[in-house]
């Protein structure tokens, strides 16, 4: 036996040179860095003793035949290939490594709760790599939610300018766990979920592709994040990274015999990586881990390990709630263009004046004002407004570089009768830029398109990049586009405009330093009902995937299910309950949320309209009473400035039966709940507009059992009670 242990202690040392343990706040979680045999940097964390992330490799691959660029002694630019060691993931010693906590408590500009707290332990670990001298540190914060890690590079000699060929993060997982994924994409995260065990990604990843206007998979196990995962012995996993800067976006490609994540950047147009340039960092690569589900949606990890807000002035940033002409193009019964007579158009060129309209154009002066004025009458902030400006009518699929100037509306569009008129109703103007992915002209027009926008009075902006991207072979997630979503929103902010950004990278977590970024799309939103559906259980995942990094525009409140009602050629189905869609304005976070059906539609059902009038979209506080990804999320929240309560619970294919108290109210005060609940016989396929409304009374010991149809769910609104009168004729629950 003294044999077999000194055999043991031998063959740790020759693998593990060094190592160092750091531990979170609370103690639950451990992160083991270590140097393995052959200079190789690893990691491993551990939840409570479980494996969450087992032994896992660290480090960069770097381009070959790197070129160094230099003036000659005969004064020429000199330039020589050199055959420099390619590798940042092995050879290395540890330098120095330094230890700290850092404890604060910072105010979001906007969010789920007014306060967030920021704790974590801190390990930076300076390698030195043998031969080159070239330093590597990696930074390492343990909180107590989760682990975020990145790579740094100071400034120094022998590591100046380098391009990145592959980022090699592993993720060792520990089982073969439950996933809910979509397929690894450079251009779309447009997908609906698939739930399977990680070693079936690879026969089910095929089917899991779906069309979309531009797409580029690119490995048979490859997934994106956030990765939301589930352990057989109930721990909840999700990867992810924050602060996308000057960086690819990562995807996760999966060896599924050996069960290991490796990181995948997205490339160029020519298939490099990454371009730096030290001292530099990457982004932070992310996983957070719980036995309890609802510690993952609470998680504001994602937030912390971003840069504070970088905008002095923030009065102009305010949460907005809005309709807008939008939902009528989608299901098919509106258009974007104002023409059917123009095979293309030439900006500049083209005079509209002298072509027939087509009559379905949505963006007339008169259908505006429509909106206008239903947002008046119903407490909205904003009305959305597309396909107000000249181009659309050949503005998809032609690899068109001058698409549209942002600034010229279309002749049934008087921008200047909508701008008074909205004004004398109190409603702010959103604009729309859809860019049609050709990037080079967005940015080309961005300082003219804003100052219309300030000058028109408009403070935010929808854009769109939909379509493959120009300049051409451009990918939308690579470290160029990156770049110019980054500056579309930094220019943004010069001119105190709030944007919501579609078809970009998904967030990151970037709207802490940024917090104009005020919703982004990058997901698969409302709009994929009107194209053939979504998975009933589609909104019981996205808060523990695409919501980790930042709010979603997802669009909800459809109170017409049957879109053939809407347009007759559309045959497509709403998978969700009426009561469903009032509930994501609980559950789907998010400081813009719109009101996304025909005001038609809401006028049928005035009582159940009643819940979004009435549902706020800025929070003091957030409390996940259930959750289970993939089955069913309830989210109870406080409005901002007020002691109002709203609740919301979504369900998934198998419907759900809640049950909880209402703990989070204030001791001895009484409330009127209203609860906006699917009838007995409600079911998204075939029943989907049955709703019931009851009024009761509660309190902190009250206690609720409400059952949720299949893809279907509840919303409640929450009033102290301020007299008898409050109270006349209610029952306590």
């Amino acid at each position: 036996m003294k044999k077999l242990i000194l055999f043991l202690w031998l063959t740790v040392v020759a693998v593990a040179v060094f190592a160092q343990e750091l531990k979170s706040p609370d103690g639950n979680l451990t992160m083991n860095f270590s140097i393995q045999s052959g200079g190789v940097p690893t990691y491993r964390l551990t939840y409570k003793g479980k494996d969450v992330i087992k032994r896992s490799k660290l480090g960069i691959q770097l381009k070959d035949n790197r070129q160094d660029v230099g003036v000659g002694s005969d004064g020429d630019m000199k330039v020589k290939a050199t055959n420099a060691k390619t590798s940042l993931y092995d050879n290395f010693e540890v330098a120095s490594t330094r230890s700290e906590t850092f404890d604060e408590t910072w105010k979001p500009v906007w969010g789920e709760v007014s306060q967030i707290r920021n704790h974590y332990n801190e390990l930076a670990v300076t390698l030195k790599q043998k031969g080159t001298e070239r330093v590597m540190l990696v930074r390492f914060r343990l909180f107590n939610d989760g682990l975020g890690f990145r790579y740094e590079f100071p400034e120094q000699k022998n590591l100046v300018y380098f391009v990145i060929k592959e980022e090699k993060t592993q993720f060792a997982m520990a089982g073969d766990h439950t996933a809910f994924w979509i397929p690894g994409d450079y251009d779309t995260q447009e997908y609906d979920y698939t739930t399977s065990k990680l070693s079936e990604i690879r026969k089910l990843l095929s089917k899991a592709i779906t069309g979309n206007l531009s797409q580029t998979s690119f490995s048979p196990t490859g997934v994106q994040t956030a990765l939301m995962m589930k352990t057989n012995d109930g721990l909840y996993i999700n990867l992810h990274e924050a602060a996308l800067i000057n960086y690819p976006c990562m995807h996760l490609n999966l060896d599924d015999k050996n069960l290991i994540f490796e990181s995948w950047l997205t490339p160029d147009a020519i298939g490099d990586k990454g371009y730096m340039q030290a001292p530099c960092t990457t982004p932070w690569r992310t996983v957070i881990v719980s036995d309890d589900a609802r510690n993952v949606l609470a998680s504001k990890m994602t937030l912390n390990l971003n840069e504070p807000c970088k905008i002095e002035d923030t009065s102009w940033i305010k949460p907005v709630k809005y309709v807008g002409v939008w939902w009528e193009m989608i299901t098919g019964k509106s258009s974007w263009s104002y023409t059917n007579d123009l095979p293309a158009v030439q900006l500049g060129i083209t005079d509209y004046k002298k072509v027939k309209p087509n009559s379905t154009h949505g963006a007339t002066t008169a259908n505006v004002k429509k909106y206008i004025d239903f947002a008046a009458e119903n407490g909205f902030d904003g009305v959305l407004v597309e396909g107000w400006n000249i181009g659309w009518e050949d503005w998809f699929g032609n690899s068109k570089d001058y698409v549209f100037d942002f600034v010229t509306p279309y002749p049934d569009f008087d921008l200047k009768e909508i701008h008074r008129y909205a004004k004398s109703k109190g409603i702010k103007m959103i604009m729309h830029h859809e860019t049609s992915s050709s990037v080079r002209n967005y940015e080309r027009h961005l300082d003219k398109a804003y100052q219309f926008m300030k000058d028109n009075g408009y403070d935010a902006v929808k854009s769109g990049y939909v379509g493959n991207i120009l300049p051409r072979g451009e990918n939308h997630y690579s470290q160029w586009l990156v770049n110019h979503y980054q500056y579309a929103i930094e220019k943004a902010a010069e001119y105190k405009i709030m944007v919501n950004a579609h078809e970009a990278v998904r967030p990151t977590g970037i709207a802490r330093t940024y917090p104009n970024l005020i919703g982004n799309e990058s997901a698969r939103g409302t709009e994929y009902q009107a194209f053939g559906g979504s998975k009933p259980n589609h909104v019981t995942i996205l808060p523990f995937t695409r919501l980790v990094g930042g709010p979603m525009d997802y669009t909800p409140g459809i109170f017409e299910m049957d879109i053939s009602k809407i347009n007759p050629s559309n045959k497509s189905h709403v998978n969700s309950t009426l009561a469903n869609q009032l509930a994501l304005y609980v559950t789907m976070y998010s400081p813009l949320q719109m009101a996304a059906d025909l005001p038609e539609n809401y006028k049928r059902f005035p009582d159940a309209f009643q819940f979004i009038k009435d549902v706020a979209v800025d929070w003091d506080d957030s409390k996940y009473l259930e959750a289970e990804p993939g089955q069913f999320i309830t989210v109870a929240r406080k409005a901002k400035g007020s002691n109002n309560w709203f609740i919301g619970n979504v369900s998934g294919e198998k419907g759900f039966t809640s049950n909880f108290t209402f703990s989070f109210l204030d001791p001895g005060k009484t409330y009127v709940a209203t609860i906006y609940a699917d009838a007995a016989n409600a079911d998204y396929k075939t029943n989907p507009q049955a709703y019931t409304i009851r009024k009761v009374l509660v309190s902190n010991k009250s206690h609720l059992v409400q059952k949720s149809a299949p893809g279907g769910g509840y919303a409640i609104s929450i009033v102290e009670a301020k007299g008898k009168g409050d109270l006349k004729g209610l029952r306590k629950l």
